[in-house]
């Protein structure tokens, strides 16, 4: 999963099967029951449920009943598919009209969104997003995402620096939080059972003398959370100082 990237297709063809061009459709022509949509449909479903390695076309022809072969008069190849689901997930996205409200509350809803998003689909925010899909999802999403920041006095520039951050912020706290969640899971212990269980072992190896900060700040981070890492606080804390740490452009 690491490689996974978007726009790492066939360019033109990739952008004309996003915005449905008709002519993308491979000429030996549609299976009668199957549409791209429904290719999309349970390929998403598909890497919801099992990841996004588990998305190949086999297997997604296998949920839709077909041969792989089929499913290449649709997409032609994963690459193409994991574009458009991603732009089918950003233009299923709830939008919240948050005009008149202030600006920190509408940031504040955006990141909310996006944190949704990869909460309903773990597997996007491990995709690579630096090359945009430029669909009509990607599209429609940075349009409502820059009303939050428009009208502050940023720059063109400042308006897409600032949504960027904010985006790559919720991004990483979604990898970390899915990360934790997957420890959880594979070891069947929660944090607090792990750190109980493994507390012996952790005293006679740490000295404290030794690394007074990190046994103190550790421990104290410990006490508070339960745990080594909490997402909920880490996300309500980074959002804040994101926030301003925004204040200060906006105000400048």
């Amino acid at each position: 999963m690491a490689g996974e990237r978007t726009s790492a297709g066939d360019p033109d063809r990739t952008l004309r099967l996003l915005w449905r061009d008709p002519t993308a459709v491979g000429r030996r022509g549609p299976r009668q029951g199957l549409s791209i949509d429904g290719v999309v449909d349970a390929a998403t479903a598909l890497a919801d449920a099992e990841g996004l390695d588990a998305v190949t076309m086999r297997k997604v022809a296998a949920e839709l009943g077909v041969v792989a072969m089929t499913l290449y008069t649709y997409v032609p190849g994963k690459a193409e598919l994991l574009d458009l689901m991603l732009d089918a997930a950003y233009a299923r996205m709830d939008r919240a009209d948050t005009a008149g409200r202030p600006w920190r509350e509408r940031v504040t809803e955006v990141a909310a969104e996006n944190r949704r998003l990869f909460e309903a689909h773990p597997w996007a925010a491990r995709v690579s997003t630096g090359r945009p899909l430029l669909g009509p999802g990607q599209m429609a999403k940075y349009e409502h995402e820059l009303s939050a920041v428009d009208g502050l006095g940023l720059d063109d520039v400042e308006m897409d620096a600032s949504l960027g951050h904010l985006l790559a912020f919720v991004r990483a706290w979604a990898r970390d939080a899915a990360d934790a969640r997957a420890a959880v899971s594979e070891s069947a212990m929660t944090d607090e059972q792990w750190w109980a269980v493994n507390a012996p072992l952790l005293e006679r190896a740490l000295d404290p003398g030794a690394y007074p900060l990190a046994s103190r700040v550790g421990s104290a981070a410990g006490a508070a959370h339960g745990t080594a890492y909490d997402p909920a606080f880490a996300y309500e804390f980074g959002l804040a100082r994101l926030l301003d740490g925004l204040a200060v452009l906006v105000e400048r």
